[in-house]
């Protein structure tokens, strides 16, 4: 048990997910604990911050949440409705409970705000692009902190759990990732598809396939869970010992590591590695397997170091690329931008 948090100025961190909510209570010296219900807040709240997956283009940095705030979130609940709907709700919950602080919306996207052009747009008409249809990138939170922990200039950050994407971050600046327009683009995950041919959707639509049927399996059915018919689960695929489930394993790290790849290329080259997440703080194999693929890059594992790893810990050769495992901290990322914005 670490020491107890000072009161006197918490800020309530609330992370909304599409099936999850997570609250916690940090303090001015950083030290976090969780908060079990919107109902159960601790004495000396001052302020709270919430996750916001996605910010459009309107929201490159964290703002105070007033009525006009609120009304344009929910006209962009629609992009990512799964993650922003759940969050909108939760704020109106939370502003119940908490009337007379600052509310702040922190948004996933904002750190991706410095992908250039040639990085965000898409090769579809103009007036698509007209509608906001571009490429905005997500876990920016979570990547930010794994590049405040691992200082090189070219870093590819993995940032690895039921979503997952693949960063590059050239001197502290996010210039390419594999997530899109919305979350479901990039590589396979727990239950997302990653990205697939849009040839292939289209045929399924002229096929009969509806609209929700297609939402649904690409979000619900679709990458590890729709791989190996068993789990979305990495740790139970790694017990389970069927074609099915190492299938999918193999084609998650193959494709991880083609993703690592291609952000060299925005890098110019690879100084650092970083795995974060629950399955990069936590799968050795998955690590093993990525890395493995990677050797033409200069990556190189310690057997040893990676097996045994914590977060914190890096895990590469001597000589070797840079890689460490990070423990995701956003919830420290939206404490800071809350302190910043109220000004408590």
């Amino acid at each position: 048990m670490g020491d107890p948090l000072n009161a006197s100025g918490l800020v309530l961190v609330v992370n909304a997910g599409s099936t999850s909510l997570k609250l916690s209570a940090v303090d001015p010296e950083e030290r976090a604990e969780p908060v079990q219900s919107l109902d159960e807040l601790p004495e000396g709240v001052v302020a709270a911050g919430h996750r916001i997956v996605h910010g459009g283009a309107e929201f490159h940095a964290p703002v105070l949440i007033d009525g006009a705030v609120e009304r344009e979130l929910r006209r962009l609940a629609d992009l990512a409705p799964l993650h922003n709907r759940p969050a909108l709700d939760t704020l109106t919950a939370a502003r119940r409970s908490l009337p007379a602080v600052p509310h702040v919306a922190v948004f996933d996207t904002a750190f991706h705000a410095t992908i250039p052009a040639v990085a965000a747009t898409y090769a579809v008409p103009r007036r698509w692009r007209d509608r906001g249809i571009r490429r905005y990138g997500f876990h920016g939170l979570s990547v930010q902190w794994a590049s405040e922990r691992l200082r090189v200039p070219r870093l590819a950050v993995c940032h690895l759990g039921g979503g997952c994407s693949v960063t590059a971050v050239l001197e502290g600046r996010s210039v390419d990732t594999t997530m899109g327009f919305s979350p479901l683009e990039g590589v396979p995950m727990a239950t997302r598809a990653g990205s697939v041919d849009p040839g292939a959707l289209l045929h399924l639509l002229r096929g009969g396939a509806g609209v929700e049927e297609l939402d649904h399996a690409l979000e619900q059915e679709s990458g590890l869970l729709g791989l190996s018919g068993v789990s979305g689960d990495v740790r139970e695929l790694e017990h389970d010992g069927s074609e099915a489930a190492a299938l999918a394993l193999e084609v998650f790290c193959y494709r991880i590591a083609q993703a690592v790849a291609a952000m060299t290329v925005a890098l110019g080259g690879l100084d650092g590695l970083v795995f974060t997440g629950g399955v990069g703080e936590h799968s050795a194999p998955v690590r093993a397997d990525v890395c493995t693929r990677l050797r033409l890059l200069g990556v190189s594992l310690d057997a040893a170091a990676n097996a045994s790893a914590v977060a914190g810990g890096e895990i590469g050769l001597p000589g070797a690329v840079r890689v460490c495992v990070v423990e995701a901290r956003e919830d420290l990322v939206i404490a800071r931008a809350v302190r910043s914005t109220a000004g408590v």
